[in-house]
């Protein structure tokens, strides 16, 4: 059996009557607000996205985290807290993400938290750069039951890969996906699912097979390529790859760059997806990543009290309105319709 089918079907087995009602419920009432212009909000989300922590140990140059720029309080996700907000929204939830800014692997409750998450029957999820899998995390990761680890790795020699993953060591990062697969064959485990993800930009672009023939040989799942969020790219900017496809900036005959998708009135994050920070604030999505628009505090109000409530209804109404005037939705390609 492929493996992302494989993948696939571990997901599906996740589903429930309630959880597939509370997605027909989320996607009929986003096609009904596209119609109307009007935000119609039925459901709860059936993705979340929380942040184990704000802390990193590298210093990659386009993420607030690792510039150390957040003007929000650093800190680590409390398992207490997790778990009442699991609680809360477990019955309607199908995948959760570990991740937001920061390493997960930081907080030293992270995979115990994985693990209540996977006893609710939720697919799991998470993004980390690869240098805290030692044997010991490799293993409790298995035990966890987590069913997705995506592991970063943007270049196949030390040089390339440190250009952009500052304070990194490759070695420590392909070691680490080596323990993951060992224990993963160990203990006779189909998960979790892992992807190698090789974010293109212009210095690691000549290795896109080579990180192909590095999975292949580590025994990893699967390989994605991503797409690289710039902040200042209205000039050019050095990380903007020169293969058109895995960039996501035009340049214009006047010399200046912008997006190359033009921004639609809508998006299916507001309605199915929300982002929780480690200190219980609600945002939209993961574009925001300062934590600038704060749609509610789950330390002072229910979920569904929130979700539902006027800061959200005002927000959707401001994107049904014009997303070129939300600064996050700026630099985004969801929700976009591509134009070259």
């Amino acid at each position: 059996m492929p493996l992302y089918f494989r993948d696939s079907l571990n997901f599906l087995s996740k589903l429930t009557p309630r959880r597939v009602w509370n997605a027909a419920q989320l996607v009929s009432s986003f096609y009904l607000t596209k119609y109307r212009k009007k935000p119609i909000q039925w459901g709860l989300p059936m993705t979340i996205s929380v942040e184990p922590t704000t802390a990193c140990n590298l210093r990659c140059p386009e993420c607030p985290s690792g510039l150390r720029a957040f003007t929000r309080p650093t800190g680590n996700l409390k398992e207490d807290f997790f778990r009442d907000t699991i609680d809360e929204l477990y019955k309607d939830l199908l995948y959760l993400i570990f991740y937001f800014q920061g390493e997960p692997y930081i907080n030293p409750n992270f995979l115990d938290m994985v693990k209540y998450a996977s006893d609710k029957g939720i697919y799991t999820i998470t993004s980390t750069n690869g240098h805290f899998l030692n044997d010991a995390n490799a293993k409790k990761t298995i035990e966890s039951g987590l069913d997705r680890m995506i592991i970063s790795v943007d270049g196949t020699t030390q040089e390339v890969y440190e250009n952009y993953r500052k304070a990194g060591n490759l070695e420590t990062v392909l070691q680490g996906a080596r323990n993951v697969v060992k224990w993963k064959k160990k203990m006779k485990s189909a998960t979790p699912h892992i992807i190698f993800q090789f974010l293109v930009v212009r210095p690691n672009e000549h290795q896109i097979e080579d990180v192909y023939r590095l999975a292949e040989e580590i025994g990893v799942d699967e390989v994605k390529l991503k797409t690289a969020q710039v902040y200042d790219y209205e000039q050019g900017n050095d990380l903007i790859p020169t293969i058109g496809k895995y960039a996501r900036y035009a340049e214009k005959p006047d010399g200046t760059w912008q997006v190359k998708n033009e921004l639609l009135n809508h998006c299916w994050k507001l309605w199915h997806s929300c982002v929780i920070t480690w200190d219980g604030m609600v945002v939209p999505c993961c574009f925001d990543k300062d934590a600038d628009h704060r749609l509610g505090d789950l330390k002072k109000q229910t979920f569904k009290e929130l979700w539902h409530g006027p800061a959200y209804d005002g927000f959707r109404k401001s994107l049904l309105q014009g997303r070129d005037q939300i600064d996050i939705c700026t630099n985004c390609t969801e929700g976009c319709k591509v134009w070259a």
